[in-house]
């Protein structure tokens, strides 16, 4: 047994993971490693291909918090002889595989999570020596007969224990290997160093069985040369291997919400909601996929919110940001609007010391997740994400129009409130001549941009949504409020037609329908429901705006003609 060599950690933190009650089960990425370490396996179970078996070394990169530290327990206490898993993975899907028990904790397992530091840590020789003396001491402790030094190096350590013991092979699980190059104390010649290191443990060694890293950065972010080349990498972006076990699927979040509506009985987080606010990330194979830390917490706690974007998000944002704000200023509009703007993303030049680019900018908002990536165009990827760009517009000055726009939104929504079309067409009027990047709209699909634009402050305290399926039809944004008792709003836009075009469309097809509750049950939404038609005639650049209550405070009746 040992800190890092036969650790009960991951099993322990495992098997509370494993019990927990919205825990979904991604074994299934043991039987993607197996032909890496099991030679006599056949190549005939489907994913045991041939070219995988030389694969050993394998860095995989998301965002904090899409589970790579689960699936890293995971792999650590099946293959590891650190605790008695049986209990745990019996109940898993891998436990059909034919050689479940053949494996089943019976490899040598290095675990070392990467972002632990020593007590009062101020200098990398005091975080890396910390985890060198703690590994040599295990290995010393577990084969004494292989004459370990207290002063060899690990990789030396390793190799007498090929030479003078039984040829065993280590495991290697490395959790959050780019942890250190985010603190402040270490310097560019300390992440040599540690690159060296891995290199050194990891490179061309014989008791390398498989080496499995997880991190947020790509390695070749930090190693330009051949110290880590032997690694494949995997990234969201640009790699499709593995996408599935980060992240939940569709499916997964499917059975976990049937879960949740079998244990709530006041239930507060509908499916479209968690749709609305955690899915929108993108893999390299189309799938969407939906952030596992926050739909576990939202159906936890029986409420919708931010549970990825919780700690810090708006100063991380704008510090990718605020590296360019001019190269990036008019995309951030369009993002803000819903519209995916084109970059190429590289992740590994996703620098977090040095920006410089749009490009470079946009793939570091990729890699730590704050932007989708599909199709060579990025996208923020939901309303979680969505909300903390929005406060963040509202609150830097620095970002010009987009802030002035943002501010007006306040105005916008408080004018549609109090049923104040003067004002709200000199908003939009403002807001088509300012230096927007959505100067020229032609169409309905670029009015409506503008209007997600003017609308920014109506986040807080409504659901938007945009192609709503209402009444009969699908209306343009329909606003949902979060306070049952407040105004409920549905909007339609036209093009060189009338605001009264736009009225008479939204009683025609029963938009208002969506505020009703279910026949005999008491109405979901108790405010006043407004209709709020704008137009916009191409020819003189002119806005129009109407609005009718269609049902109001003194009102019994919806009011349809």
């Amino acid at each position: 047994m040992g800190v890092y060599l036969h650790s009960k950690k991951p099993f322990l933190l495992f098997q509370e993971t494993a019990s927990s009650t919205y825990f979904v089960d991604k074994s299934q990425i043991i039987k993607d490693l197996i032909p890496l370490i099991d030679h006599t396996l056949p190549v005939t179970d489907g994913i045991l291909k041939e070219r995988g078996r030389e694969h050993k070394y394998i860095c995989i990169t998301r965002p904090r918090r899409f589970g790579k530290t689960v699936i890293a327990n995971m792999i650590a206490s099946y293959f590891g002889k650190g605790a008695d898993s049986l209990c745990v993975f019996q109940k898993l899907s891998i436990s059909s595989c034919s050689w479940f028990r053949k494996h089943l904790n019976k490899h040598n397992v290095i675990y070392i999570t990467f972002n632990e530091l020593p007590d009062e840590c101020t200098t990398y020789t005091q975080y890396i020596s910390r985890i060198k003396r703690r590994l040599l001491e295990d290995l010393i402790r577990n084969y004494p007969e292989a004459g370990i030094a207290a002063g060899d190096s690990l990789w030396d350590a390793f190799n007498r224990i090929i030479e003078f013991g039984n040829g065993e092979k280590f495991i290697f699980v490395l959790d959050e290997w780019d942890f250190i190059f985010h603190r402040s104390f270490v310097t560019f010649e300390d992440q040599a160093a540690y690159i060296d290191f891995l290199g050194n443990l990891l490179k061309d060694q014989p008791y390398v069985e498989l080496a499995y890293m997880t991190g947020i950065l790509p390695i070749a972010k930090y190693s330009s040369g051949s110290e880590l080349n032997m690694f494949f990498e995997y990234t969201m972006a640009s790699r499709e291997k593995y996408s599935d076990y980060f992240g939940f699927t569709e499916e997964e979040t499917d059975v976990l919400y049937q879960r949740y509506l079998s244990l709530e009985t006041k239930r507060n987080v509908s499916r479209k909601g968690l749709t609305l606010w955690y899915n929108g990330y993108q893999t390299m194979s189309g799938k969407k996929l939906y952030n596992p830390r926050s739909v576990v917490g939202a159906l936890s706690d029986n409420q919708m919110g931010s549970y990825w974007t919780s700690s810090g998000p708006y100063d991380e944002i704008f510090y990718y940001i605020n590296a360019n704000t001019d190269a990036v200023r008019d995309d951030l509009v369009l993002m803000i609007s819903g519209t995916p703007v084109p970059a190429k993303v590289q992740e590994y030049a996703a620098t977090s010391m040095q920006l410089t680019t749009r490009d470079e900018i946009f793939s570091a908002m990729v890699v730590y997740g704050f932007l989708s990536y599909e199709d060579g165009y990025v996208s923020i990827p939901n309303k979680e994400l969505m909300d903390r760009f929005a406060d963040m517009v509202r609150k830097e000055a620095s970002l010009g129009y987009v802030h002035r726009l943002a501010k007006e939104s306040e105005r916008m929504l408080y004018a549609t409130k109090a049923m104040d079309t003067q004002t709200m067409t000199e908003i939009l009027e403002y807001a088509h001549n300012t230096e927007s990047p959505l100067l020229n709209y032609n169409n309905e699909a670029e009015l409506a941009s503008v209007i997600r634009l003017v609308y920014l402050s109506a986040r807080d305290t409504y659901y938007v949504e945009q192609e709503d399926k209402a009444g009969i039809g699908y209306v343009d944004f329909i606003f949902y409020p979060i306070r049952k008792n407040d105004d409920c709003i549905i909007l339609e836009l036209k093009v060189d037609h009338t605001a009264e075009d736009a009225i008479r469309q939204i009683k025609e097809r029963g938009y208002a329908l969506r505020f009703q509750g279910k026949l005999g049950e008491q109405p979901r939404y108790t405010g006043r429901i407004l209709a709020v038609g704008i137009a916009y005639y191409k020819k003189d650049k002119k806005h129009t705006c109407k609005i009718e209550l269609l049902r109001g405070a003194n009102t019994a009746r919806e009011v349809r003609k």
